[in-house]
């Protein structure tokens, strides 16, 4: 599983966001490019511990015997749910959401996964530095396929 804290991946990752176009219709869901880009830029600031979420109930519940969902090889499920607290409903300006997000990837990378080992996922709970890893590298490989790049 590729793991955004390696280079090669966030490399990739960050190539195809610059083919990303504002007018894409997405293949499944509700938002559009910008949106899509604010919500992803969002759930950096989660992995960051820039922002928090509380656990949810369920989470709480189940969470830590479904959270290889988060990292492992499968696709994540179209139109899975997400934390409310980076759901993205407004409207949002394409490039500069775009850049704002490419920025914190690098800044993740670049940090590497010593710097951010205290956050805690809403719904599957505490996760390693490495499974972070590649959880948000699978949360933007699901979102970029949304969008076909």
């Amino acid at each position: 599983m590729k793991n955004i804290y390696h280079l090669p991946a966030s490399e990739e990752i960050l190539t195809r966001i610059d083919h990303l176009k504002a007018d894409l219709r997405p293949e499944w869901g509700q938002m559009n490019a910008a949106q899509m880009l604010a919500h992803c830029s969002s759930f950096q600031d989660l992995a960051m511990g820039h922002l928090s979420s509380p656990r949810s109930r369920l989470g709480m519940i189940i969470g830590r015997f479904v959270k290889p969902i988060f990292y492992n090889e499968k696709p994540l499920p179209q139109n899975m749910s997400t934390i409310p607290e980076i759901m993205v409903n407004d409207e949002k300006e394409f490039e500069t959401e775009k850049e704002k997000l490419k920025q914190k990837i690098r800044t993740h990378q670049k940090d590497g996964p010593e710097k951010y080992p205290a956050a805690i996922h809403p719904f599957f709970g505490k996760l390693t530095p490495d499974q972070w890893g590649k959880g948000i590298y699978k949360h933007l490989d699901h979102h970029l396929k949304q969008f076909g790049v």
